[in-house]
């Protein structure tokens, strides 16, 4: 059973990205679509939009390959955050140049006890991202540089630096970015997961807030309620 998580984010209002709300009316919709537009033209939008507040259903992006949690673990590079032990595992499809993926970064962090979210960067928007998220994979301790990236890019200092000797990290991107496209993905960041109560596959494209989230993965939320049982 596959659950998809248009149910959630009607229910949940988000802070949103699209490029076609940018160019026409400034507003920004959270998941930033890459398929349609060239990705320098992406990377503009992103430095003249402003944002606001309104719901936005997730993208019906039909999968070319179907979603594959095992394939995801067997073939992709990331790094994790939470439990190592947990028997629930989250994964989140991130480019480093992308604000709203520091939001959700910012957002699962108090879910961490709950379950692991293993964070995997892809280059989509523009070279720096590779840069970026290989710099992140070649990290002694890829939480704290994380952080600090994101602390950076939620600045608008755009940021974490670049590291040296990172052709095999700047490879695992590449083929993160190309497993993501086979899955027929086309926004960033994507969240792939079960539902913790029904057991059911469950994917987001777009950033959500803690309460959200945690609904979407069927996972008690900060306030201590469980979240609903999926229909």
């Amino acid at each position: 059973m596959r659950l998809r998580a248009d149910t959630a984010a009607l229910r949940y209002p988000r802070v949103c990205c699209s490029l076609f709300s940018i160019l026409c009316c400034g507003s920004f919709h959270t998941a930033m679509t890459f398929k349609i537009f060239p990705t320098a033209l992406i990377a503009a939008c992103l430095l003249f939009s402003g944002c606001n507040d309104a719901p936005n259903a997730a993208s019906g992006t039909t999968a070319a390959t179907r979603v594959s949690l095992d394939a995801i673990a067997a073939e992709a590079k990331g790094f994790t955050v939470g439990s190592t032990l947990s028997a629930r595992t989250v994964y989140v499809f991130f480019d480093a140049q992308c604000p709203h993926c520091a939001a959700l970064w910012n957002a699962a962090k108090p879910l961490k006890s709950e379950a692991k979210f293993v964070w995997i960067p892809v280059g989509i928007l523009n070279s720096s991202s590779t840069l970026q998220g290989a710099t992140l994979l070649a990290a002694a301790d890829p939480i704290a540089a994380m952080d600090e990236h994101e602390t950076s890019l939620l600045a608008k200092r755009g940021g974490i630096n670049a590291g040296s000797d990172i052709d095999t990290q700047k490879a695992a991107v590449a083929k993160n970015t190309a497993l993501m496209k086979r899955f027929g993905f086309g926004s960033i960041p994507t969240i792939v997961g079960t539902h913790a109560q029904t057991g059911a596959l469950v994917t987001q494209e777009g950033a959500l807030r803690t309460p959200a989230l945690a609904a979407l993965l069927g996972l008690k939320d900060p306030g201590g309620q469980p979240a609903a049982p999926a229909q």
